[in-house]
């Protein structure tokens, strides 16, 4: 019975420790730095997958005008 009593000590400590840490040590953004980190990260991923989209189009028509060829 002792043993489990230790786990349940250290899981309650740790979750104090973990809430001591978020609430004094961590610095966290201010809000408009969060805004304008979340339309970089929204614009970089839409250049991303409409880059992945040419990409695919490129090679789906290469492939394409390939098999026609060796058909």
């Amino acid at each position: 019975m002792e043993k489990k009593k230790n786990i349940f000590q250290s899981f309650v400590d740790y979750v104090k420790d973990a809430y001591k840490e978020l609430t004094h040590h961590v610095v966290w953004p201010s809000w408009q730095e969060v805004q304008r980190l979340t339309v970089v990260v929204a614009t970089f991923s839409f250049l991303f997958s409409l880059f992945i989209f040419i990409v695919d189009w490129v090679f789906r028509k290469t492939l394409t005008y390939y098999y026609k060829i060796i058909r």
